[in-house]
């Protein structure tokens, strides 16, 4: 997986939009959505195809909207888009007409697969996870299993038999320390600016800031200072961070709030376009939109101003 995306061959931005994903045009959007169609016919599974979903004949839907961002990023264009669309078909048919894991694992194998995954508000229905935790505003941990084809969010429901929740958090995030860093890239300009990423295709890629302090020491050999790291998680395969050192923070602050924002836009299990502050494992928003929308913005409070301050004066002795 790539640090930056580039475009493949599409069609301009001024051919009339696709009314659902804006990032088709509207051709592509019909072209995507009878590759749908033909996916599922394929399967032999007739479906009603609307802007957003399908519907089979019996009520069961299917959300369209992160097999179109995966699309929309694919780099070899709409000629791929045919084999992509199969693929996902397939996949999600036979882990939707597979026996539930949670009903043929041992318990104890369902515990070795658990792993945190934070998640934006619009990730999943907080009705059904009561139990997910707060880590900012418009984020979320929640546990996760992790199967051969699929990841399934666990709900209040499917957790209760497993056992008590502290200590399923706590094998979920055992289990999330031992995964091995898959890729990982420094982002700098000539002016000393300067932050690392971690990526890969795991789906708890991003997840692992609630692990930072073991992330920052297998990328940078390095432990975190009590001043924290800048961190930010636009979608599920990336994490980028920069530890606390110095003033070298505030251009890295400016860069990763652009990258934040530029990887969350149109991008599969998108989680947040902000940077946050991690300290002792709490999360502070330092990024915003401006109130037009349009730009971005850096808000810190009384502590983070603090710091700055005293890294600035630190920095002038």
């Amino acid at each position: 997986m790539g640090l930056f995306r580039r475009g493949p061959k599409r069609d301009g931005r001024d051919a009339p939009r696709d009314p659902e994903f804006s990032f088709f045009s509207a051709e592509e959007g019909t072209h995507f959505r009878a590759q749908v169609r033909e996916a599922f016919a394929e399967q032999r599974l007739e479906v009603t195809v609307y802007a957003d979903v399908v519907s089979d004949s019996s009520g069961r839907q299917f959300g369209l909207a992160n097999l179109a961002a995966v699309l929309h990023n694919d780099e070899r264009g709409p000629r791929a888009w045919p084999e992509v669309v199969r693929q996902h078909v397939g996949m999600v048919l036979r882990t939707m007409d597979a026996p539930s894991a949670l009903d043929t694992l041992p318990t104890e194998q369902i515990r070795a697969q658990l792993y945190p995954r934070v998640v934006g508000r619009d990730g999943f229905n907080p009705e059904n996870f009561g139990y997910a935790r707060p880590l900012a505003p418009g984020l979320y941990e929640i546990i996760a299993l992790d199967l051969p084809e699929s990841v399934m969010m666990l709900t209040d429901e499917a957790l209760e038999p497993l056992g008590d929740l502290q200590y399923l958090r706590d094998q979920a995030l055992y289990n999330l320390r031992g995964l091995p860093v898959e890729g990982h890239e420094t982002v700098e300009d000539a002016d000393g600016m300067r932050f690392e990423v971690v990526l890969g295709d795991s789906f708890y890629t991003a997840s692992r800031v609630l692990a930072l302090d073991s992330v920052v020491r297998q990328v940078t050999g390095e432990q975190l200072s009590a001043d924290g790291a800048l961190v930010a998680m636009p979608f599920r395969h990336q994490l980028a961070f920069h530890a606390i050192h110095d003033t070298g923070m505030i251009p890295a602050l400016n860069a990763m709030a652009s990258f934040a924002a530029s990887g969350y836009a149109d991008t599969p299990g998108a989680i947040s376009p902000y940077v946050y502050w991690w300290r002792d494992g709490t999360l502070t928003q330092l990024s915003d939109r401006d109130e037009d929308g349009e730009g971005l913005r850096i808000v810190v409070g009384e502590e983070f101003q603090e710091l700055l301050e005293r890294l600035v004066a630190k920095g002038e002795e």
